[in-house]
């Protein structure tokens, strides 16, 4: 069995970050989101992973991940020329995934107990392709499945205005190689790509079977920004206390907090669930609850909650609490002396700025 990764896209929903990094790369809990699907998969026993990736985010996924060696992967990449659906993408990865069975793993979703059961699962019932379905309570914002009374997939329909069914399908799947005829024999949908949700349809009208499995525990599309913190929220939650870093002065420590080789706390208060990164630095201030400090961060003199600050960025003294916010790499936010006062930005393509 092999795994296929969609890392493709635009992430125009997570501006202006993705102007500059592909939103897979985004980390909740400060591990990007595309390494919890390179997890997943191979503690499902799949070694063997292809990542479908755009021609703007490709070299830095490729950076980031490398051949896959330190997951215990070997990673393939093949290039999507523009994105055109997820079956598409499917019909990309062709060559690759030949005539195995295979996982398909939206790059930016979140499983809270990963696949392996759902591979398994799978594997012993030998149909040909497996659905993920989780309720919903925007169902017209996803792709919907509509079940009979004894459980069978009756119907698809991507982002219905009028949904039958609050059971959306999760970002992952399980097919055979019949997914490519599938794929084959449908028509663009009216935004112009190849659906999933059609082409599985093609296998339900076309005899071939489909099993829907409901998932259990959270699942999270991290696609937004709000998206983001709360799959931030939920992964801290999971955390045990794991202090590596160093604490000074009238530093308090509270909760479940993971301070990671090389932080410093100096005279500051880090209220769990959090995490602080390698070699950051967090002086004379607080953070608080589900919050993600990068490494080499330096927060100072103020306070921060609730929100995830990428690498190397700065934070200094800053009056009142910043929370529910999401911070880019090398930023630096902080106050000056110049006159006249007031206040400077320097702010990309829908930023979003608030100001008490």
């Amino acid at each position: 069995m092999k795994g296929l990764i969609l890392s493709g896209g635009k992430g125009t929903r997570m501006r202006p970050l993705t102007f500059t990094s592909a939103k897979q790369l985004i980390p909740v809990a400060n591990k990007p989101v595309l390494v919890y699907g390179i997890e997943a998969i191979v503690a499902a026993g799949i070694q063997d992973i292809a990542i479908i990736v755009s021609p703007e985010t490709g070299p830095e996924i490729r950076q980031n991940v490398g051949d896959g060696s330190r997951y215990g992967a070997n990673v393939h990449y093949i290039e999507q020329d523009a994105p055109r659906g997820l079956a598409h993408a499917v019909l990309t990865a062709e060559e690759f995934l030949g005539d195995s069975p295979f996982v398909m793993y939206l790059g930016d979703n979140l499983l809270q107990h990963g696949i392996t059961p759902l591979v398994e699962e799978y594997r012993s019932l030998e149909c040909n392709s497996e659905i993920l379905l989780t309720k919903v309570p925007n169902p017209q914002s996803f792709g919907v499945a509509e079940l009979s009374a004894d459980g069978k997939v009756i119907q698809l329909t991507e982002k219905p205005p009028e949904p039958k069914s609050d059971l959306a399908l999760v970002g992952v799947y399980m097919f055979d190689q019949h997914i490519f005829e599938a794929a084959k024999a449908i028509k663009p949908s009216k935004r112009g790509e190849l659906e999933i949700t059609d082409a599985i349809q093609w296998l339900l009208d076309n005899g071939y079977s489909v099993h829907p499995h409901i998932v259990k525990g959270w699942w999270k599309d991290t696609g937004k920004i709000e998206d983001m913190l709360e799959a931030n929220r939920t992964v801290l939650d999971t955390f045990d206390r794991d202090v590596r870093g160093t604490s000074s002065g009238e530093s308090q420590i509270e909760g479940k907090v993971v301070i990671e080789d090389g932080a410093q706390i100096i005279d500051s208060v880090v209220r769990g669930p959090a995490i602080i990164g390698r070699d950051a630095r967090i002086i004379h201030a607080y953070v608080g609850p589900y919050t993600s400090i990068g490494n080499k961060c330096v927060v100072e003199q103020c306070e921060i909650e609730n929100s995830i600050v990428l690498e190397n960025s700065s934070i200094k003294h800053v009056d009142g609490r910043i929370e529910a916010s999401l911070i880019g790499k090398n930023v630096k936010i902080g106050r000056t002396h110049r006159k006249p006062a007031a206040y400077r930005f320097m702010l990309g393509d829908n930023s979003e700025v608030g100001i008490t």
